[in-house]
């Protein structure tokens, strides 16, 4: 089992979510921040079944960050 650091954003229509560290774009959206997380898993798992160990980005993200820049 491997695993995988996710971003969930806040929209005013509800959440998305999607992983770091696959290659290609896994993306998944939900009413509620559960639902928006059980969906982009379901996704996760979809896309490693469909590719494999391609699935992932030779480097391991040891940590995420998220900073706020003003430009």
């Amino acid at each position: 089992m491997k695993t995988l650091k996710v971003i969930v954003e806040k929209h005013p229509d509800g959440y998305v979510a999607y992983p770091l560290g696959l290659k290609g774009v896994v993306v998944a959206e939900g009413e509620t921040y559960e639902e928006a997380l059980a969906e982009v898993k379901s996704a996760i798992r979809f896309h490693i079944e469909t590719f494999g160990n391609d699935a992932f980005e030779n480097d391991d993200i040891m940590e995420t960050f998220v900073a706020e820049v003003a430009v």
